[in-house]
């Protein structure tokens, strides 16, 4: 039940920042990619705000577990953050290119983001087994689904603000 009411305050806070950034300029296309890129960067910001909050909330460890959580999740933290980083690139990229989206480059943003996707389950595979080897398996796992159901949300939020990729008028 904590683990829902937290992550509904992570999703209104996240939903009250979007209508917040939803100020139009007299170019559409210079409005639509300066709201993405602010929208991510609010989304992020407040992520990880709220992130660990949640998630101390949500693990319940006692006072050994959490010495050796702590400072293993700063870490894990610290490099999805990197990952963030890509991800806000990919996202920047393709708000670029919109409106003259070429087969070459939907290629090469989806070959981007195939790339992202192993890179964060490499990182969860890598930090799954630090963190098995301090802590019982299930407070392993029940980080893990905490934090699947974080990204999810974040995934969500960014998808939801991308509009459907079309090919470019050739008139």
């Amino acid at each position: 039940m904590r683990i829902r009411l937290a992550l509904l305050a992570l999703v209104l806070l996240v939903a009250t920042g979007v209508r917040a950034q939803q100020t139009q300029l007299q170019d559409p296309v210079q409005s639509k990619e300066l709201n993405t890129q602010a929208y991510i960067q609010l989304l992020r910001k407040d992520l990880r705000t709220n992130c660990e909050l949640i998630v101390k909330e949500a693990m319940q460890l006692n006072k050994q577990q959490a010495g050796v959580f702590w400072p293993i999740y700063k870490e894990y933290a610290s490099e999805q953050t990197k990952l963030g980083d890509e991800k806000q690139a990919i996202v920047t990229d393709y708000a670029q290119h919109f409106l003259t989206m070429t087969n070459e480059k939907a290629d090469q943003l989806a070959q981007q983001v195939m790339q992202l996707d192993e890179k964060r389950m490499a990182l969860r595979e890598k930090y799954y087994g630090i963190l098995k080897k301090s802590l019982p398996a299930i407070v392993v796992v029940r980080f893990f689904q905490i934090e699947s159901q974080l990204q999810l949300l974040v995934d969500l939020q960014i998808a939801s603000s991308l509009p459907i990729i079309e090919e470019a008028d050739t008139k």
